[in-house]
């Protein structure tokens, strides 16, 4: 791809990323809903008009004359991988400055809420995704366990958006949907490996049959671990929390001692501490969302104490530039040929009733045991329903293995859908309503800092 090809790409593509939010929020349409949505407009979606793939042809005078069609294809993949990439590094960036949100003494207060949202909405869920599952394959435990991991699994990418956008991060309610959503999935996580590691010793794999993955798991003989997988597996995820927390926080301590605030190199150290622990996650088996929630967790304490320019400076590159590619690349990515393909009708229905029903089920109760009125358990139970990233990648990862066949994958890919683009415009609605119910005055949002200092 030459680098003329790029730039009009890129501008074409910021230019659209920038209008139509803008219009849309004319109407009210949150400014997620509104990305994704140009996504699916501009991507080989089955709806859209696949504006990277129609560019490329145009712009294929500028490759090796008489290899237009092969100059456009090579443009059209190359664009679309940036696009992945940038799309990745926002989602690494979103749930790092969630972790860097998170006050640590509200965090205490929650404790209850927390342990209880998170043991609801993973047991719950997940016995009903075993369940849907077993009604059609009551043979195959490891499809069945992959299938509740599926269920178990919560999508931080929209949640913490949402929650950023209503306010409502730094309030109880906020606070414990948050930090549940990131325990639940670690959890999800755990249960992945389980059933994959089943798998392969059923099948008696000895190497990955993944591609593009860094997991050592992935990498050895599927007996080295023998019966002992689960309890390894798991002692190396919590080592790696702990460690990684530990270890960022001194990390954080050192850079902002050594550097002034406001530094830009102070922001390149950063960042580079956020990828170190992301990278050291995904060759442990542990997704990316969980790797960067720690990191800045880790960091959490240091920015507020030190350095809160840095977070404000960081927020703006993330919102400003690389956030929005992660919305966008999901909504490219979205494949609306499901609807036609899916297989069987059943799958897609009992998938999504099971979810939504178990999600909405145990987000309610779990919060109304903890004293939440009803509109923020409405709410809460609303939020752990989207399925974005985490669970795309959980079932390309079991298609790929040979635990889901079509008709599971299309099913999810249906579930994704119609999961998460209603999500964010019901929970508005919800809080639009009931705002009096989620007014917490113990705990205000605060400005982190004044908007003149940044100048």
């Amino acid at each position: 791809m030459s680098d003329g090809a790029f730039l009009i790409l890129f501008l074409a593509l910021t230019g659209v990323m920038g209008i139509v939010p803008f219009i849309l929020r004319k109407l009210n349409i949150p400014t997620v809903i509104s990305l994704l949505i140009v996504g699916m407009l501009i991507g080989p979606t089955g709806i859209g008009i696949d504006l990277v793939g129609l560019l490329s042809k145009l712009l294929s005078f500028l490759g090796t004359p008489g290899e237009e069609v092969q100059t456009a294809a090579r443009t059209t993949e190359s664009f679309n991988m940036i696009i992945n990439s940038l799309g990745s590094l926002g989602l690494m960036l979103l749930m790092a400055l969630a972790g860097m949100e998170a006050d640590f003494k509200l965090i205490k207060s929650v404790r209850k809420p927390v342990i209880t949202l998170s043991v609801l909405t993973f047991l719950i869920p997940a016995i009903a995704g075993y369940w849907v599952y077993w009604y059609f394959e009551p043979k195959d435990l490891a499809g069945k366990l992959l299938y509740a991991s599926l269920f178990a699994s919560h999508s931080v990418g929209i949640v913490f958006p949402v929650m950023r956008d209503l306010k409502l991060s730094k309030t109880r309610f906020g606070a414990a949907v948050l930090i549940s959503t990131v325990i639940t999935d670690i959890a999800s996580i755990i249960l992945l490996a389980v059933s994959v590691q089943l798998h392969r010793q059923s099948q008696q794999i000895s190497h990955s049959v993944v591609s593009g993955t860094l997991s050592i798991f992935d990498h050895v003989s599927s007996s080295f671990f023998g019966n002992s997988f689960v309890p390894v597996f798991l002692g190396i995820v919590l080592a790696y929390l702990a460690l990684s927390m530990a270890l960022v926080y001194f990390s954080g301590k050192l850079l902002t001692k050594y550097f002034q605030p406001g530094e830009d190199v102070l922001i390149t150290f950063v960042m580079l501490v956020i990828l170190v622990t992301v990278i050291i996650g995904e060759l442990l088996g542990i997704n990316m969302v969980v790797g960067a929630f720690i990191a800045g967790l880790g960091l959490s304490q240091v920015v507020k104490q030190r350095d809160m320019l840095l977070f404000k400076r960081m927020e703006s590159i993330g919102y400003g530039f690389l956030i929005p590619f992660l919305f966008v690349s999901i909504g490219m990515k979205t494949d609306f040929g499901a609807f036609r393909d899916s297989g069987s009708w059943i799958i897609v229905a009992l998938t999504i009733i099971g979810l939504v029903g178990s999600k909405m089920f145990s987000g309610f109760t779990a919060m109304r045991s903890c004293g939440f009125n009803n509109p923020q358990s409405i709410a809460a139970g609303l939020m752990t329903v989207p399925q974005l990233s985490a669970t795309l990648a959980a079932a390309a990862i079991g298609k790929d293995m040979g635990l889901l066949n079509d008709n599971f994958f299309n099913a999810i890919i249906i579930l994704s859908i119609v999961t998460t683009l209603p999500v964010p415009s019901l929970v508005r609605g919800v809080l639009s309503f009931n705002k009096r119910d989620f007014e917490d005055s113990n705990y205000p949002v605060p400005d982190v800092v004044k908007e003149d200092s940044l100048l």
